[in-house]
Order: C-alpha cells, then sequence, then structure tokens
C-alpha cells in the first residue's frame, strides 16, 4: 500500500524566496523548466510540481510493505521526557515502535528529551530504561547502548540545535523576532478581539539589517522565528490514521530557539529524527498537531520526511483520557502490584491492535512474528484494569511450575508472611492458593487470610449465630474430645489422608456428614465459614505451627491453641446479638 506525504503552500515569488537544499539525503531534487519532474528510486516516490497562483509542492511516498525507506533501514524511535514515571500510555508508543522496527528487521532507538531542564530529572530518565528494560523492549541504540547517531539524550545535543537553526537563519527561512512577551500578549489579544487565530504578527518577519543591527547592539533578547507561508496547506497520509490536512495560515511564524539560547521542542525533535535517520515517526496522536511544525522545518533544512503514524490515546471507561483519578497508569506501579512484564505488553499490545483473529494471549515474540502497522485501529482504547488481571494470570498459568512457585515464595518471605521462601510447605500452599492467583501479590492475601483465625467475627455474624441453632456446641465438644485422647492431632500427621480417615470416622460418631458435618469443622478449626479445600487447609495450618515458617509479626494462631481457646468459649453470648463473645487470646 502506497503512503503519501505533501507539503503545499510555500509561496514563490512576490518578494518570497524559494531555496532549494543544496543537499538532500538519499534524493536530489531537480528542478527544471516542465511542469513536474518525478524520480523513483526503489519504493520511494519524490516529486517536485509547480503549481500555478504561487504555490510549490513536495510529495514523498513510501510503501509500508517495503523494508527500506530510500533504500534505507527502517529506523523507529522512542523519546520519553523524563519528567515522571513511564506512562502505560507511553509504553505502548514504545511497544509498537519496538514490534514495527522488529517486524521489519530494522532499528529501534531509544531518545531522551530532556529540553524541559527544570522537570526532566536523572532519576525519572533511569526509572524509564528500569521499565522498558522490565518490559522486555530491549533498544539498539540510546543511553547505556551508544550508536552511531548519538548522543542520545537532548540536552547534550544542543550544539547541532544552533548549527541548523544558524544555517536556516543564513538562509532566510528564520529571522531574528526582538519583540517582548508585553507585546506578543498584545498581538494574542488584538487577534482575540478581532477572532482570528492567536498567531504572530509578523512584526519582525521584514526587518531591515539596519533595523536588526541596531536591536543586536542595544543586546535586546531575540528569538529565532521560522517564516511560515501565508498560503497553501499540508496534506500527509498517516499510516494509522489516512489523509490529515492543514492549513497554513492558522499557523503563524513560530519559535524555533528561544532568547535563552534553548531550543523549541519542534525544532529539536526535527533535527534529532532527520540527523538521526529516523524513517517512521510512531506517535501518540497528541502529538498530530507538531506535524505542520515539523514538516516545514523538514523541507527548509531539506531532509526527506519520514512516514508518520499517529497511535490513538488510551481512555478510561467512561471515555476520558487515563488518569490518575482511575487508579494506576504507570507500568512501575502494576509492577509494584505484582503483574508480569509479558501480561503487560500483551495487554497493551492488544488496545488498539489485532491480528484479526480471535486470539489473546502472545508472547513478545509471536507479537513481532504478527504485528502489522497497518492493523492498529485509529479510535482511542478503552483500558480495562479487570482484564488485564485476566491476562496476567493467563501469563501467570503459562510459567512453569518451578519458576512460579519460586516466584510466589519469594513474595511470601519478601511481604513479611513467611521466614523462607522455598521447601515442601511454600509448594503445597501455592497449589491450594494458586485458583485465586491473578497477580503475585493475591498470593499474599491469600495465605494471610488461610492463616487468619476469626473465629470471633465470624460467630458474630448472622451466619454463625444460624450455626450454634446447628449444634455447633455439640461438634466443638467431640473435636475436643478427639483433641484430648490424641486422634485429631495424630490424623493430621498423616497429612490429608489421614485427615479424610479422621473425619470420616468423626462424621459417622455424630451422625452427621456433608455440609452439617464440615461446615461447623470449618469454623472450628479456620474460624472461617468459606475457604479453599478444608482437608489441605487443616494440615497447611497444622504444619505451619509445627515447623515455625511463619513470621511472628503474623500474630498467627496454631491449630492447638485454636482448639484450646474453645474451652474458654461462652457460646450463650454468642446467641445474644447485642452481647459480642470473647475467646482467650494467644
Amino acid at each position: 500500500m502506497m503512503k503519501m506525504a505533501t507539503l503545499a503552500g510555500i509561496g514563490i515569488g512576490c518578494g518570497t524566496r524559494v531555496v532549494v537544499p543544496e543537499v538532500f539525503p538519499q534524493s536530489k531534487f531537480i528542478l527544471r523548466p516542465s511542469l513536474l519532474q518525478t524520480r523513483k528510486t526503489s519504493n520511494t516516490f519524490i516529486s517536485i510540481s509547480l503549481v500555478p497562483k504561487r504555490t510549490f509542492s513536495i510529495s514523498a511516498s513510501v510503501s509500508d510493505d517495503s523494508n527500506s525507506f530510500n533504500d534505507r533501514q527502517v529506523r523507529v524511535r522512542f523519546a520519553p521526557s523524563p519528567t515522571g514515571n513511564l506512562h502505560v500510555g507511553g509504553a505502548r508508543t514504545a511497544l509498537f515502535n519496538y514490534l514495527y522496527a522488529r517486524s521489519k528487521g530494522g532499528k529501534f532507538v531509544l531518545r531522551i528529551e530532556d529540553t524541559d531542564l527544570e522537570r526532566s530529572t536523572k532519576e525519572s530518565e533511569e526509572a524509564v530504561l528500569r521499565d522498558l528494560s522490565w518490559l522486555g523492549l530491549a533498544w539498539d541504540e540510546g543511553p547505556g547502548v551508544g550508536g552511531d547517531y548519538g548522543p542520545y539524550r537532548q540536552s547534550e545535543r544542543n550544539d547541532l540545535y544552533k548549527q541548523y537553526a544558524e544555517k536556516l537563519l543564513q538562509s532566510g527561512e528564520v529571522y531574528r523576532c526582538f519583540c517582548s512577551n508585553e507585546e506578543l500578549e498584545q498581538m494574542k489579544e488584538i487577534a482575540k478581539e478581532k477572532q482570528l487565530p492567536p498567531v504572530y504578527s509578523g512584526k519582525w518577519a521584514h526587518a531591515t539589517d539596519e533595523e536588526v543591527q541596531q536591536e543586536l547592539s542595544k543586546g535586546t533578547p531575540y528569538t529565532y522565528r521560522f517564516r511560515v507561508p501565508k498560503e497553501g496547506s499540508l496534506t500527509i497520509n498517516d499510516l494509522i490514521r489516512g489523509e490529515v490536512s492543514w492549513n497554513l495560515d492558522t499557523l503563524g511564524d513560530f519559535v524555533i530557539m528561544r532568547s535563552n539560547g534553548q531550543p523549541v521542542y519542534n525544532f529539536c525533535v526535527t533535527v534529532d529524527d532527520a540527523t538521526m535517520a529516523i524513517t517512521h515517526v510512531i506517535r501518540a496522536e497528541e502529538h498530530l498537531p507538531n506535524t505542520l511544525r515539523q514538516a516545514l522545518i523538514y523541507k527548509a533544512l531539506g531532509f526527506p520526511m519520514p512516514s508518520f503514524a499517529h497511535v490513538s490515546l488510551i481512555l478510561a471507561p467512561d471515555r476520558s483520557k487515563l488518569s490518575k483519578r482511575h487508579g494506576a497508569t504507570s507500568v512501575g506501579q502494576y509492577r509494584e502490584m505484582g503483574y508480569l512484564p509479558q501480561s503487560i505488553v500483551n495487554y497493551l499490545a492488544l488496545l488498539g491492535w489485532s491480528d484479526g483473529t480471535n486470539d489473546e494471549f502472545f508472547t513478545l515474540e509471536q507479537l513481532v512474528e504478527k504485528f502489522s502497522i497497518n492493523r492498529v485501529n485509529k479510535s482511542g482504547a478503552i483500558f480495562d484494569s479487570t482484564k488485564l488481571r485476566w491476562m496476567n494470570g493467563l501469563h501467570l498459568k503459562a510459567l512453569p511450575m518451578e519458576e512460579l512457585i519460586k516466584t510466589v515464595g519469594d513474595q511470601w518471605k519478601s511481604s513479611g508472611i513467611l521466614k523462607e521462601s522455598e521447601g515442601i510447605f511454600i509448594e503445597d500452599a501455592y497449589k491450594l492458593l494458586e485458583g485465586g492467583i491473578d497477580v503475585i501479590t493475591d498470593a499474599e492475601k491469600l495465605l494471610s487470610d488461610l492463616l487468619s483465625y476469626p473465629f470471633h467475627d465470624t460467630l458474630s455474624s448472622s451466619e454463625g449465630r444460624e450455626m450454634l441453632e446447628e449444634g455447633l456446641i455439640v461438634v466443638a465438644e467431640s473435636l475436643l474430645a478427639a483433641y484430648d485422647n490424641g486422634e485429631f492431632m495424630s490424623a493430621l500427621e498423616e497429612g490429608k489422608s489421614g485427615w479424610q480417615k479422621w473425619v470420616k470416622a468423626f462424621g459417622k460418631s455424630l451422625k452427621r456428614k456433608g455440609k452439617s458435618l464440615f461446615m461447623p469443622l470449618r469454623v472450628l478449626l479456620t474460624g472461617k465459614l468459606h475457604g479453599p479445600d478444608m482437608g489441605e487447609s487443616i494440615v497447611l495450618i497444622h504444619r505451619a505451627g509445627t515447623n515455625e515458617i511463619v513470621t511472628p509479626q503474623l500474630g498467627f494462631v496454631t491449630l492447638e491453641q485454636r482448639l484450646k481457646s474453645l474451652r474458654e468459649v461462652d457460646w450463650e453470648a454468642f446467641r445474644k446479638v447485642d452481647e459480642p463473645a470473647t475467646v482467650a487470646s494467644h
């Protein structure tokens, strides 16, 4: 499929100069008397045409089916600003760039856009690099890796920006503007009163050399402003959004260098993308308006424009832009919450892209194999945290069992529940609780709940009081008798099989079975009305008390302590709604 970018409206005649670049990398522009001159190189078409009424147009089209851009290797970049944590939207943009580069056999470049000196921090940069590495998005060039197109931090490229700004000044494409902030504000007010776009009036666009030299001699601060044609339009054929157009008369001459010598974002980005030989710019749709300024700078500097692809925003369930008020939004937060990097990558890829099937489970390698920019949707994608959790569960279960148990064991130890992170207790506990684990941190709550003994709260509930009416005291007395004669604890030493034999005989002695047997036993031994398999739970609780694997700070009540405390229960008090009973604490 052919992708086209067209720049129109560079004025000819009537005192406006046309500067044909002396050097145009990878392509030669030849201006001849004929109305149209076209040159084809591989899958790239470049044309120059003279159009009546003072217009001049450039067209460049690249086939997305090709692995080349003017016979060059595909090169994409992700360019975060280190002013905060890596947002999931930024992570998805990085992922799409990575997948495109890998699927085309190209290069994935990481560039740090740290020209916002007040907000950029080294800590934020390190966090972004850490999150990208954690996601598995290894960059081919950039910080920590190097490359032939460095430096890869904008703060280290100021000399380059100044060089190109001077080049544009010498060619007449930019000029010095000595307007004060007060003058600029007044221009905006006048435009507002006339209901016009708030564009620069062009006060210094046609200043004489004498006027400029006079201000320079006085030391008046100045900016560099780019001369924007007053007529024409820009049309690009976005790889995702299709044809997008802007009229040039809505822009006005814009600043590329501030009075303090610092370059403006759009100028930096254009110089960087051009000098780093970026062939495809895949970025968030909020950057779409920047394309107009950047296209003009590409033309003025004589660089070929890359192909553009603007990815839709990630939306909250209410279809507003995803923000902190909707919950976790950064990659680092999801890492701390126990999510796996492969599940984050899988889910982000599906926010606006599919392979055309109903498949939803993909590894990073599978995504590289199947990814196509043509299948990226231009409409906003809704971030569904419930689906992300479900997907994380799929990826957890896809891990090798040894790795998964080790990860869960590490979580239990690091969270302060257990003293150890490996062993038979950890293995059995995981197998008992695995059905409820979609995120690693789920394991922490599940084990804490399993080891807890909220007997008082349970018996104080309406369901608990109902059990008292169904003979809970009788079951408790028989259970204590089995404990006293040693039958119960001996059975648990044999594990689940011992429990099964004992509970069967116990039920027969009480002439109880099913719910009437197991519900009272669950409440008496676990303190809860519901939970995982009761036999396995009680065996684990027994072992936790005998091998001292639980940390003291958890306040764990051993099985023996639970049984002994049953002797001190004031059962009648539980029957009174307003008078809670007490259980001896240990």
